[in-house]
Protein backbone atom coordinates (compact mmCIF):
# COMPACT_ATOMS: atom_id res chain seq x y z
CA UNK A 1 0.00 0.00 0.00
CA UNK A 2 0.99 3.82 -0.82
CA UNK A 3 0.73 6.83 0.96
CA UNK A 4 -0.33 10.00 -1.00
CA UNK A 5 2.01 13.57 -1.88
CA UNK A 6 -0.89 16.04 -2.71
CA UNK A 7 0.60 18.68 -4.96
CA UNK A 8 -0.95 21.81 -4.62
CA UNK A 9 -2.14 24.00 -7.93
CA UNK A 10 -0.27 26.58 -6.41
CA UNK A 11 2.91 25.64 -7.31
CA UNK A 12 5.69 27.18 -8.89
CA UNK A 13 5.52 27.58 -12.85
CA UNK A 14 9.30 26.23 -12.28
CA UNK A 15 8.01 23.53 -10.62
CA UNK A 16 5.18 22.34 -12.69
CA UNK A 17 7.17 22.47 -15.80
CA UNK A 18 8.92 19.67 -14.20
CA UNK A 19 5.83 17.32 -13.37
CA UNK A 20 4.05 18.56 -16.28
CA UNK A 21 1.02 21.04 -16.71
CA UNK A 22 -1.00 21.27 -13.62
CA UNK A 23 -4.96 21.11 -13.77
CA UNK A 24 -6.96 24.16 -13.93
CA UNK A 25 -8.89 25.47 -10.81
CA UNK A 26 -12.34 23.69 -12.15
CA UNK A 27 -14.78 21.96 -10.96
CA UNK A 28 -13.90 19.02 -13.05
CA UNK A 29 -10.15 19.21 -12.06
CA UNK A 30 -8.33 16.92 -9.21
CA UNK A 31 -5.12 17.17 -7.64
CA UNK A 32 -2.58 15.12 -8.92
CA UNK A 33 -1.21 12.60 -7.05
CA UNK A 34 2.79 11.15 -6.62
CA UNK A 35 2.87 7.58 -5.28
CA UNK A 36 5.87 7.42 -2.55
CA UNK A 37 6.56 4.03 -0.79
CA UNK A 38 5.15 3.89 2.50
CA UNK A 39 8.07 3.81 5.06
CA UNK A 40 7.22 2.64 8.70
CA UNK A 41 8.16 6.42 10.67
CA UNK A 42 10.02 7.39 7.58
CA UNK A 43 9.77 11.23 6.93
CA UNK A 44 9.85 12.33 3.01
CA UNK A 45 12.50 15.21 3.51
CA UNK A 46 12.88 18.47 0.43
CA UNK A 47 16.17 18.88 0.00
CA UNK A 48 17.29 22.03 -1.55
CA UNK A 49 19.30 22.11 -4.97
CA UNK A 50 23.22 23.76 -4.69
CA UNK A 51 23.23 27.11 -6.02
CA UNK A 52 23.66 28.07 -9.56
CA UNK A 53 27.52 29.12 -8.46
CA UNK A 54 28.49 26.02 -6.77
CA UNK A 55 27.46 23.59 -9.93
CA UNK A 56 27.72 25.88 -12.58
CA UNK A 57 30.09 24.30 -15.35
CA UNK A 58 31.85 26.13 -18.09
CA UNK A 59 32.66 24.33 -21.68
CA UNK A 60 35.80 25.70 -22.80
CA UNK A 61 34.09 27.16 -26.35
CA UNK A 62 35.24 30.33 -26.60
CA UNK A 63 32.02 32.93 -27.08
CA UNK A 64 31.94 34.31 -30.21
CA UNK A 65 33.63 38.51 -29.82
CA UNK A 66 31.71 39.93 -32.01
CA UNK A 67 28.00 38.92 -29.98
CA UNK A 68 29.67 40.67 -27.42
CA UNK A 69 29.69 44.10 -29.73
CA UNK A 70 26.18 44.15 -29.76
CA UNK A 71 24.35 46.73 -27.63
CA UNK A 72 21.73 45.81 -25.26
CA UNK A 73 18.87 43.95 -26.59
CA UNK A 74 17.70 44.14 -30.32
CA UNK A 75 14.84 46.90 -30.10
CA UNK A 76 11.57 45.01 -30.89
CA UNK A 77 12.10 42.40 -28.09
CA UNK A 78 13.14 45.50 -25.72
CA UNK A 79 9.82 47.19 -26.37
CA UNK A 80 7.93 44.26 -25.96
CA UNK A 81 9.71 43.95 -22.42
CA UNK A 82 8.57 47.44 -21.46
CA UNK A 83 5.04 47.15 -22.64
CA UNK A 84 4.53 43.75 -20.59
CA UNK A 85 6.59 45.76 -17.97
CA UNK A 86 3.59 48.55 -18.36
CA UNK A 87 0.66 46.30 -18.55
CA UNK A 88 1.81 45.02 -15.19
CA UNK A 89 1.74 48.06 -13.73
CA UNK A 90 -1.70 48.96 -15.23
CA UNK A 91 -3.36 45.59 -15.65
CA UNK A 92 -6.60 47.17 -15.78
CA UNK A 93 -5.92 49.54 -18.99
CA UNK A 94 -6.06 48.39 -22.79
CA UNK A 95 -2.51 49.04 -23.77
CA UNK A 96 -2.53 49.72 -27.24
CA UNK A 97 0.36 48.65 -29.66
CA UNK A 98 1.46 50.09 -32.63
CA UNK A 99 5.14 49.63 -32.37
CA UNK A 100 6.12 46.25 -33.85
CA UNK A 101 5.26 46.08 -37.41
CA UNK A 102 3.05 43.00 -37.12
CA UNK A 103 -0.10 42.77 -38.98
CA UNK A 104 -3.65 42.37 -37.44
CA UNK A 105 -5.89 41.38 -40.22
CA UNK A 106 -7.18 37.89 -41.01
CA UNK A 107 -5.41 36.88 -43.36
CA UNK A 108 -7.73 36.90 -46.42
CA UNK A 109 -9.99 33.03 -46.83
CA UNK A 110 -8.78 32.30 -50.47
CA UNK A 111 -5.52 31.69 -49.40
CA UNK A 112 -5.75 30.16 -45.95
CA UNK A 113 -8.17 27.65 -47.98
CA UNK A 114 -5.34 26.97 -50.23
CA UNK A 115 -2.98 26.08 -47.56
CA UNK A 116 -5.45 24.22 -45.91
CA UNK A 117 -6.33 22.03 -48.68
CA UNK A 118 -2.60 21.79 -49.23
CA UNK A 119 -2.35 20.28 -45.62
CA UNK A 120 -5.02 17.88 -45.78
CA UNK A 121 -3.56 16.75 -49.23
CA UNK A 122 -0.48 15.78 -47.13
CA UNK A 123 -2.78 13.13 -45.48
CA UNK A 124 -3.13 11.29 -49.07
CA UNK A 125 -0.79 8.77 -50.53
CA UNK A 126 -1.02 10.90 -53.62
CA UNK A 127 -0.75 14.00 -52.09
CA UNK A 128 2.20 14.00 -49.26
CA UNK A 129 5.52 15.26 -50.19
CA UNK A 130 8.54 15.50 -48.13
CA UNK A 131 11.49 17.62 -48.91
CA UNK A 132 11.19 20.56 -51.47
CA UNK A 133 13.52 22.16 -53.81
CA UNK A 134 15.77 24.40 -51.14
CA UNK A 135 14.98 27.20 -53.90
CA UNK A 136 11.08 26.95 -54.13
CA UNK A 137 8.59 25.41 -55.81
CA UNK A 138 9.17 25.51 -59.40
CA UNK A 139 5.60 26.96 -59.95
CA UNK A 140 5.87 29.86 -57.18
CA UNK A 141 9.02 30.99 -58.61
CA UNK A 142 7.84 31.32 -62.22
CA UNK A 143 4.54 33.17 -61.05
CA UNK A 144 6.95 35.78 -58.92
CA UNK A 145 8.62 36.26 -61.22
CA UNK A 146 6.01 36.84 -64.04
CA UNK A 147 3.78 39.01 -61.20
CA UNK A 148 6.19 41.45 -59.68
CA UNK A 149 9.41 41.84 -62.40
CA UNK A 150 7.48 41.37 -65.59
CA UNK A 151 9.35 42.46 -68.82
CA UNK A 152 11.84 43.36 -66.01
CA UNK A 153 14.40 40.41 -67.72
CA UNK A 154 14.20 38.31 -64.25
CA UNK A 155 13.40 34.78 -64.84
CA UNK A 156 12.31 32.04 -62.63
CA UNK A 157 15.69 30.55 -61.83
CA UNK A 158 16.80 34.14 -60.46
CA UNK A 159 14.47 33.61 -57.69
CA UNK A 160 15.03 31.97 -54.25
CA UNK A 161 11.89 31.43 -52.37
CA UNK A 162 12.45 31.44 -48.55
CA UNK A 163 10.61 31.70 -44.75
CA UNK A 164 11.22 35.15 -45.06
CA UNK A 165 13.42 38.59 -45.88
CA UNK A 166 14.61 38.76 -42.32
CA UNK A 167 16.48 35.05 -42.63
CA UNK A 168 17.58 36.15 -46.05
CA UNK A 169 19.38 39.15 -44.63
CA UNK A 170 21.21 36.69 -42.43
CA UNK A 171 22.20 34.30 -45.59
CA UNK A 172 23.24 36.95 -47.52
CA UNK A 173 25.66 38.24 -44.82
CA UNK A 174 26.91 34.48 -44.39
CA UNK A 175 27.50 34.54 -48.75
CA UNK A 176 29.39 38.17 -48.11
CA UNK A 177 31.34 37.03 -44.93
CA UNK A 178 33.43 39.22 -42.71
CA UNK A 179 36.00 41.12 -44.69
CA UNK A 180 33.22 43.15 -46.64
CA UNK A 181 32.30 46.91 -45.59
CA UNK A 182 28.18 47.83 -45.03
CA UNK A 183 26.66 50.51 -45.88
CA UNK A 184 23.34 51.00 -44.70
CA UNK A 185 20.40 53.84 -44.24
CA UNK A 186 20.32 55.92 -41.53
CA UNK A 187 18.06 55.34 -40.18
CA UNK A 188 16.86 51.91 -40.85
CA UNK A 189 15.86 48.28 -40.09
CA UNK A 190 18.33 46.93 -37.36
CA UNK A 191 18.93 43.84 -38.79
CA UNK A 192 20.86 45.11 -41.06
CA UNK A 193 23.31 46.59 -38.75
CA UNK A 194 22.89 43.83 -36.20
CA UNK A 195 23.34 40.55 -38.85
CA UNK A 196 26.79 42.49 -39.89
CA UNK A 197 27.98 42.66 -36.20
CA UNK A 198 27.43 38.52 -36.20
CA UNK A 199 29.06 37.86 -39.23
CA UNK A 200 32.24 39.91 -38.06
CA UNK A 201 32.11 42.95 -40.56
CA UNK A 202 32.39 45.77 -38.24
CA UNK A 203 34.40 47.63 -35.31
CA UNK A 204 33.82 48.24 -32.08
CA UNK A 205 30.53 50.12 -31.01
CA UNK A 206 30.94 54.02 -30.52
CA UNK A 207 28.86 54.90 -27.59
CA UNK A 208 29.68 58.86 -28.76
CA UNK A 209 28.13 59.22 -31.70
CA UNK A 210 26.06 55.91 -31.94
CA UNK A 211 27.81 53.95 -34.74
CA UNK A 212 29.61 50.93 -35.12
CA UNK A 213 33.29 51.23 -36.89
CA UNK A 214 33.59 50.37 -39.99
CA UNK A 215 29.86 50.63 -41.52
CA UNK A 216 28.96 53.44 -43.55
CA UNK A 217 26.20 55.17 -42.13
CA UNK A 218 24.13 57.02 -45.15
CA UNK A 219 21.97 59.78 -43.19
CA UNK A 220 18.87 60.18 -44.28
CA UNK A 221 16.48 62.81 -42.72
CA UNK A 222 14.19 65.58 -44.13
CA UNK A 223 16.84 68.00 -45.61
CA UNK A 224 18.00 65.49 -47.72
CA UNK A 225 14.39 63.97 -48.38
CA UNK A 226 15.57 60.97 -46.91
CA UNK A 227 17.62 60.50 -50.00
CA UNK A 228 21.74 60.16 -48.86
CA UNK A 229 24.33 62.52 -50.54
CA UNK A 230 26.06 59.53 -52.25
CA UNK A 231 29.24 61.95 -52.75
CA UNK A 232 29.91 61.96 -49.11
CA UNK A 233 29.97 57.98 -49.08
CA UNK A 234 33.29 56.41 -49.59
CA UNK A 235 33.96 53.00 -50.32
CA UNK A 236 31.08 50.55 -49.73
CA UNK A 237 31.20 46.91 -50.80
CA UNK A 238 27.66 45.95 -49.84
CA UNK A 239 24.90 48.62 -49.90
CA UNK A 240 21.63 47.71 -47.55
CA UNK A 241 18.50 50.02 -49.05
CA UNK A 242 15.29 49.86 -48.25
CA UNK A 243 12.23 51.46 -50.30
CA UNK A 244 9.83 52.09 -48.97
CA UNK A 245 11.78 52.45 -46.23
CA UNK A 246 10.89 50.79 -42.66
CA UNK A 247 10.91 53.57 -40.29
CA UNK A 248 10.71 56.50 -42.76
CA UNK A 249 8.51 55.46 -45.03
CA UNK A 250 9.87 57.56 -47.58
CA UNK A 251 9.54 55.80 -50.59
CA UNK A 252 12.99 56.49 -53.32
CA UNK A 253 11.93 58.29 -56.60
CA UNK A 254 13.52 56.85 -60.21
CA UNK A 255 16.05 59.90 -60.21
CA UNK A 256 17.20 58.51 -57.20
CA UNK A 257 17.73 54.88 -57.53
CA UNK A 258 18.99 55.47 -60.85
CA UNK A 259 21.66 57.59 -59.24
CA UNK A 260 22.26 54.41 -56.32
CA UNK A 261 22.63 52.18 -59.23
CA UNK A 262 25.20 54.19 -61.08
CA UNK A 263 26.86 55.22 -58.24
CA UNK A 264 27.29 51.01 -57.27
CA UNK A 265 27.93 50.86 -60.60
CA UNK A 266 31.09 53.38 -60.28
CA UNK A 267 32.37 52.22 -56.91
CA UNK A 268 31.97 47.93 -57.64
CA UNK A 269 29.17 47.53 -55.29
CA UNK A 270 26.67 44.85 -54.69
CA UNK A 271 23.21 46.84 -54.12
CA UNK A 272 20.75 44.67 -51.18
CA UNK A 273 17.27 45.74 -51.99
CA UNK A 274 14.63 45.69 -49.44
CA UNK A 275 11.42 46.03 -51.60
CA UNK A 276 8.67 44.48 -48.52
CA UNK A 277 6.65 47.46 -48.91
CA UNK A 278 6.83 47.91 -52.22
CA UNK A 279 3.12 47.10 -52.86
CA UNK A 280 2.17 50.15 -50.45
CA UNK A 281 3.47 52.62 -53.07
CA UNK A 282 0.95 55.06 -54.02
CA UNK A 283 2.59 57.52 -56.90
CA UNK A 284 4.77 56.19 -59.69
CA UNK A 285 8.06 55.65 -57.54
CA UNK A 286 9.51 52.43 -58.75
CA UNK A 287 8.50 48.82 -56.79
CA UNK A 288 11.55 47.00 -57.61
CA UNK A 289 14.81 47.97 -58.35
CA UNK A 290 15.17 46.13 -61.77
CA UNK A 291 12.73 48.68 -62.66
CA UNK A 292 16.14 50.78 -63.05
CA UNK A 293 18.53 49.95 -65.88
CA UNK A 294 21.69 48.19 -65.42
CA UNK A 295 20.22 47.27 -61.56
CA UNK A 296 20.73 43.37 -62.95
CA UNK A 297 24.27 43.81 -62.91
CA UNK A 298 24.60 45.50 -59.11
CA UNK A 299 21.42 44.50 -56.80
CA UNK A 300 20.21 41.87 -55.13
CA UNK A 301 16.73 41.96 -53.82
CA UNK A 302 14.34 40.75 -51.13
CA UNK A 303 10.83 40.43 -51.13
CA UNK A 304 8.00 38.62 -48.29
CA UNK A 305 4.38 38.02 -48.25
CA UNK A 306 4.62 39.30 -44.75
CA UNK A 307 3.08 42.47 -44.78
CA UNK A 308 1.10 41.87 -48.02
CA UNK A 309 -1.06 38.88 -46.76
CA UNK A 310 -0.81 38.74 -43.12
CA UNK A 311 2.33 36.22 -43.32
CA UNK A 312 3.97 37.41 -40.29
CA UNK A 313 3.43 34.40 -38.39
CA UNK A 314 3.37 32.06 -41.92
CA UNK A 315 6.72 33.05 -43.05
CA UNK A 316 7.60 33.42 -46.67
CA UNK A 317 9.58 35.21 -49.12
CA UNK A 318 11.88 35.15 -51.87
CA UNK A 319 15.26 37.13 -52.90
CA UNK A 320 16.44 37.47 -56.81
CA UNK A 321 19.97 36.88 -57.84
CA UNK A 322 20.30 37.73 -60.91
CA UNK A 323 22.65 35.46 -63.23
CA UNK A 324 24.07 39.18 -64.55
CA UNK A 325 25.01 39.96 -60.89
CA UNK A 326 28.77 38.85 -60.89
CA UNK A 327 31.78 38.69 -58.01
CA UNK A 328 35.24 40.63 -58.71
CA UNK A 329 36.34 36.97 -60.28
CA UNK A 330 33.50 36.90 -62.23
CA UNK A 331 31.79 34.13 -60.74
CA UNK A 332 28.16 34.46 -60.21
CA UNK A 333 27.06 35.17 -57.52
CA UNK A 334 23.64 33.34 -57.39
CA UNK A 335 25.77 30.34 -57.73
CA UNK A 336 26.99 31.25 -54.16
CA UNK A 337 23.58 32.15 -53.18
CA UNK A 338 22.32 28.38 -54.19
CA UNK A 339 25.60 27.16 -51.80
CA UNK A 340 24.32 28.84 -49.21
CA UNK A 341 20.37 27.98 -49.58
CA UNK A 342 21.60 24.48 -50.41
CA UNK A 343 24.04 24.21 -47.14
CA UNK A 344 21.75 25.99 -44.52
CA UNK A 345 17.74 25.58 -45.73
CA UNK A 346 15.75 23.12 -46.63
CA UNK A 347 13.27 25.00 -48.26
CA UNK A 348 10.50 26.99 -47.40
CA UNK A 349 7.03 24.97 -45.57
CA UNK A 350 5.02 23.37 -49.07
CA UNK A 351 2.04 24.78 -47.17
CA UNK A 352 3.44 28.04 -46.95
CA UNK A 353 4.21 27.88 -50.77
CA UNK A 354 0.94 27.06 -51.49
CA UNK A 355 -0.33 30.11 -50.26
CA UNK A 356 1.50 31.87 -51.69
CA UNK A 357 0.92 30.99 -54.80
CA UNK A 358 -2.76 31.57 -53.92
CA UNK A 359 -1.29 35.47 -52.99
CA UNK A 360 -0.60 35.95 -56.24
CA UNK A 361 -4.30 34.86 -58.24
CA UNK A 362 -6.48 37.06 -59.51
CA UNK A 363 -8.21 36.36 -56.21
CA UNK A 364 -5.36 36.64 -54.50
CA UNK A 365 -4.26 39.63 -55.06
CA UNK A 366 -7.58 41.40 -55.14
CA UNK A 367 -7.64 40.62 -51.46
CA UNK A 368 -4.03 41.67 -50.42
CA UNK A 369 -4.53 44.62 -51.91
CA UNK A 370 -8.07 45.46 -50.19
CA UNK A 371 -6.05 44.46 -46.86
CA UNK A 372 -3.53 46.81 -47.71
CA UNK A 373 -6.13 49.77 -48.19
CA UNK A 374 -7.09 49.34 -44.60
CA UNK A 375 -3.93 49.45 -43.14
CA UNK A 376 -3.28 52.71 -45.62
CA UNK A 377 -6.34 53.75 -44.45
CA UNK A 378 -5.20 53.45 -40.76
CA UNK A 379 -2.38 55.23 -41.96
CA UNK A 380 -3.96 58.51 -42.97
CA UNK A 381 -5.76 58.22 -39.43
CA UNK A 382 -2.39 58.65 -37.53
CA UNK A 383 -1.29 60.95 -39.99
CA UNK A 384 -3.95 63.20 -39.53
CA UNK A 385 -3.76 62.84 -35.89
CA UNK A 386 -0.34 64.13 -35.28
CA UNK A 387 -0.74 66.63 -38.13
CA UNK A 388 -3.78 68.22 -36.37
CA UNK A 389 -1.11 68.78 -33.30
CA UNK A 390 1.24 70.42 -35.26
CA UNK A 391 3.97 68.00 -35.47
CA UNK A 392 6.13 67.37 -38.33
CA UNK A 393 4.88 63.73 -39.94
CA UNK A 394 6.63 62.06 -42.77
CA UNK A 395 5.67 58.64 -44.38
CA UNK A 396 2.19 57.09 -44.65
CA UNK A 397 1.65 57.50 -48.15
CA UNK A 398 3.72 54.46 -49.72
CA UNK A 399 4.25 52.56 -46.27
CA UNK A 400 2.45 51.46 -42.76
CA UNK A 401 4.97 53.49 -41.15
CA UNK A 402 4.05 56.90 -39.86
CA UNK A 403 7.13 59.25 -38.47
CA UNK A 404 6.94 61.78 -36.40
CA UNK A 405 9.49 64.47 -35.61
CA UNK A 406 10.03 65.88 -31.96
CA UNK A 407 12.81 68.41 -32.20
CA UNK A 408 15.16 68.18 -29.37
CA UNK A 409 13.86 64.96 -27.41
CA UNK A 410 14.93 61.85 -27.00
CA UNK A 411 12.73 59.50 -28.51
CA UNK A 412 13.01 57.16 -25.99
CA UNK A 413 11.71 59.89 -23.68
CA UNK A 414 8.71 60.35 -26.27
CA UNK A 415 8.23 56.43 -26.12
CA UNK A 416 8.23 56.16 -22.63
CA UNK A 417 5.92 59.33 -22.28
CA UNK A 418 3.07 58.19 -24.59
CA UNK A 419 3.42 54.76 -23.10
CA UNK A 420 3.03 56.16 -19.45
CA UNK A 421 0.43 58.40 -20.30
CA UNK A 422 -1.61 57.28 -23.39
CA UNK A 423 -0.75 53.56 -22.79
CA UNK A 424 0.01 53.35 -26.62
CA UNK A 425 3.38 51.43 -27.91
CA UNK A 426 5.62 53.43 -30.54
CA UNK A 427 8.97 52.45 -31.38
CA UNK A 428 11.42 54.90 -30.75
CA UNK A 429 13.45 56.18 -33.63
CA UNK A 430 16.94 56.06 -32.43
CA UNK A 431 16.40 51.84 -32.45
CA UNK A 432 16.92 52.54 -35.82
CA UNK A 433 20.28 54.21 -35.77
CA UNK A 434 21.69 57.86 -34.79
CA UNK A 435 19.70 59.10 -37.47
CA UNK A 436 16.38 58.07 -36.26
CA UNK A 437 17.28 60.27 -32.93
CA UNK A 438 14.26 62.93 -32.19
CA UNK A 439 11.60 60.60 -33.91
CA UNK A 440 9.47 58.02 -33.23
CA UNK A 441 7.68 55.57 -35.58
CA UNK A 442 4.23 54.54 -35.42
CA UNK A 443 2.67 51.76 -37.10
CA UNK A 444 -0.55 51.63 -38.75
CA UNK A 445 -1.13 47.79 -38.27
CA UNK A 446 -4.15 47.60 -36.01
CA UNK A 447 -7.67 46.74 -35.55
CA UNK A 448 -9.30 49.94 -36.69
CA UNK A 449 -10.99 50.52 -33.36
CA UNK A 450 -7.34 50.54 -31.99
CA UNK A 451 -5.75 52.46 -34.09
CA UNK A 452 -9.71 55.05 -33.69
CA UNK A 453 -8.96 55.16 -29.57
CA UNK A 454 -5.05 55.80 -29.86
CA UNK A 455 -5.75 58.73 -31.74
CA UNK A 456 -7.99 59.87 -29.63
CA UNK A 457 -5.44 59.38 -26.42
CA UNK A 458 -2.76 60.84 -28.30
CA UNK A 459 -4.80 64.13 -29.08
CA UNK A 460 -5.68 64.14 -25.12
CA UNK A 461 -1.82 64.20 -24.77
CA UNK A 462 -0.72 66.52 -26.77
CA UNK A 463 -3.78 68.77 -27.53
Amino acid sequence: MASSLQIPAAISSSTSAFFGRLPSNNKNSRSWEVSLPRRKHGVCKCISSPSAEQTAYKTKVTRNANMAKLQAGYLFPEIARRRSAHMLKYPDVQVISLGIGDTTEPIPEVITSSMAMRAHFLSTVEGYSGYGAEQGDKKLRATIASTYYKDLGIEESDIFVSDGAKCDISRLQLLFGSEVKMAVQDPSYPAYVDSSVITGQTGLFQKDIEKYGDIEYMRCVPENDFFPDLSTISQADVIFFCSPNNPTGSAATREQLTHLVQFAKNNGSIIVYDSAYAMYISDDSPRTIFEIPGAKEVAIEISSFSKYAGFTGVRLGWTVVPKELLFADGFPVAKDFNRIVCTCFNGASNIAQAGGLACLSPEGLKAMTETINFYKENTEIIVDTFSSLGFNVYGGKNAPYVWVQFPGRSSWDVFAEILEKAHVVTTPGSGFGPGGEGFIRVSAFGHRANILEAAKRIKQLYK
